[in-house]
C-alpha cells in the first residue's frame, strides 16, 4: 500500500466546498459556507461520501411532500464505490449515487494531504449542482477516535 493510500484510510469531515466556474472564474460555495460531509475510505478499498447543506429543511411530518423532497435532494450529495489511489491522485469508480448518472463513473480527485488536513482539487468537469464547467476544492480534517 501506497504511503498516500495509508494516509487516507479512515474518516474525514468536511470543512469546506469550493468551486471556481471556468468561463467566470468566480468561486462560489457548492452547498453553503459550511457544509455537513464525510468521506471514508476503507482498508477493503471501499469509499463512501455523504454531504448535507448547512440549511437543510426539516420535513414538517415524516413523510416529506413532494416539495421537500426536492428540497432535501437538491441540498445532498451522496455516493459509493471503490477507490485507487495513484502518485498525487485518488480515484473513486462509483457504483451508487445520489445522482445515477454518476454510476460507473470514475472520479479523478487530486490530493494533498499531511495526514492531519486532506485537500482534494477535481478535473475539470460539469458541476453535478448546476451543469457549469468547473474545478472543485474541498477540504476536510480527519475525524480522530477517541481510541487513538
Amino acid at each position: 500500500m501506497s504511503q498516500l493510500a495509508t494516509l487516507l484510510l479512515g474518516s474525514w469531515r468536511m470543512i469546506s466546498w469550493t468551486y471556481e466556474v471556468l468561463e467566470s472564474g468566480e468561486v462560489r460555495d457548492a452547498l453553503g459556507k459550511n457544509p455537513r460531509g464525510v468521506i471514508t475510505y476503507a482498508a477493503d478499498g471501499r469509499v463512501m461520501v455523504l454531504v448535507l447543506n448547512e440549511d437543510r429543511i426539516t420535513p414538517n411530518d415524516l413523510v416529506p411532500t413532494p416539495e421537500e423532497k426536492i428540497e432535501l435532494y437538491d441540498s445532498m450529495f451522496a455516493y459509493a464505490g471503490t477507490y485507487t489511489v495513484e502518485d498525487d491522485r485518488v480515484i473513486h469508480h462509483i457504483d451508487m449515487s445520489w445522482n445515477a448518472t454518476w454510476e460507473g463513473t470514475q472520479q479523478v480527485r487530486f490530493v494533498d494531504t499531511d495526514s492531519r488536513m486532506l485537500t482534494y482539487k477535481s478535473a475539470p468537469a460539469k458541476n453535478p449542482l448546476d451543469g457549469r464547467d468547473c474545478i472543485h476544492t474541498v477540504r476536510f480534517e480527519k475525524i480522530v477516535s477517541p481510541h487513538d
